[in-house]
């Protein structure tokens, strides 16, 4: 099995945290949002991972390469880096790791989570992982006939036809097949809206005779902006509290403090006359002193003092002391 990821884009919804850092390199519960999402999907999958290959713009530079093919050994699996130059669409960014398509494959986009307990049909020529909305006319949906395949595809629809919204994830049993559709996209160029679309490829592919059937997750965790990515921290930590992971390290100091689970406390941290949590997340080598914090996601480095927190998303190497509560600050910030 191979997983491709695109994430050439930089993110500007979540600035001025992805000025320095790709979106799906920014930590949730301490570990990347991509590094969350192949583990997820291999845990789905229950089998092994051949070669897990990413495409970025070529600007990430090679830090960020070396981080990706990390994330990919920790798997067992070979990482590939492959660039997209220009954002032309989803179904040309697929392409971009057109090498990597051989055997079944998953293609999954680097912002979002989920959480599913299901097993992958192995009959299906392609699986569409999908998630009950409220209001599935912000996202793309699929239609099921009675066997429960997929019958339609339908972008944004105005009036009511389904609320199993596509979340971004999907197998397919032959990379071959997909690497021929998106190439035919390219090659008579079609396109809508100035872009190379997947969903005519996953049209062109149906016509064909190929059978998509659901994959439906019990949880989707949207990482876009700075409220949803905070939100998506908190769930995930109640669920890693849950399920019994470790999540405060044994080398933190505390002084005078208290900790609210659920909480990540990753290694270094060190609080002072501060309460934490529930729901926070602390990087490596942060330090709090006179701080109330909740629900907030904090990365490493960042000095807090005197401040009271709540819903805010903190960069690395950040000093800050003051009076915003829902704050959102980047990289190397200093408000004091």
């Amino acid at each position: 099995m191979k997983i491709i990821v695109p994430m050439a884009g930089r993110g500007s919804r979540l600035r001025p945290h992805t000025l320095t850092v790709p979106k799906p390199l920014i930590p949730i519960a301490g570990k990347p949002i991509v590094h969350r999402l192949v583990e997820d999907i291999a845990g789905v999958l229950n089998q092994p991972i051949e070669e897990i290959a990413f495409i970025i713009h070529p600007d990430f530079g090679k830090k960020v390469e070396d981080d990706l093919v990390a994330i990919a050994a920790k798997l067992g699996a070979k990482g590939s880096i492959c660039y997209q130059h220009e954002a032309l669409g989803t179904a040309h960014a697929i392409l971009c790791a057109k090498e990597s398509m051989s055997g079944p494959v998953v293609v999954a986009y680097a912002d979002t989570l989920f959480r599913a307990d299901f097993s992958l049909d192995a009959t299906a020529d392609a699986v569409i992982w999908v998630q009950q909305v409220a209001d599935p006319s912000a996202f793309g949906v699929v239609q099921l006939n009675e066997s429960g395949q997929i019958t339609d595809f339908v972008e944004k629809p105005k009036d009511f036809i389904s609320d199993l919204a596509i979340i971004g994830i999907y197998y397919f049993k032959s990379g071959e097949s997909l690497r021929e559709e998106l190439q035919f996209l390219l090659d008579n160029n079609v396109v809508k809206g100035g872009e190379y679309q997947l969903t005519d490829a996953l049209e062109n592919m149906k016509l064909k005779g190929m059978k998509f059937v659901p994959g439906q997750v019990d949880e989707w965790m949207d990482c876009g902006n700075k409220a949803v990515t905070v939100e998506t921290n908190s769930r995930l930590l109640q669920f890693l509290h849950a399920d019994g992971k470790p999540l405060v390290s044994d080398r933190i100091r505390i002084e005078n403090s208290t900790i609210i689970p659920p909480c990540f406390i990753a290694d270094d941290v060190v609080l002072i006359n501060s309460t934490v949590g529930p729901n926070v997340s602390l990087g490596t080598g942060t330090h709090l002193t006179n701080v109330t914090i909740t629900n907030s996601l904090v990365q490493t480095h960042a000095h807090l003092l005197n401040a009271q927190l709540e819903g805010a998303m903190i960069g690395n190497h950040v000093n800050y002391r003051g009076d915003f509560t829902s704050v959102s600050l980047g990289d190397y910030t200093t408000i004091d």
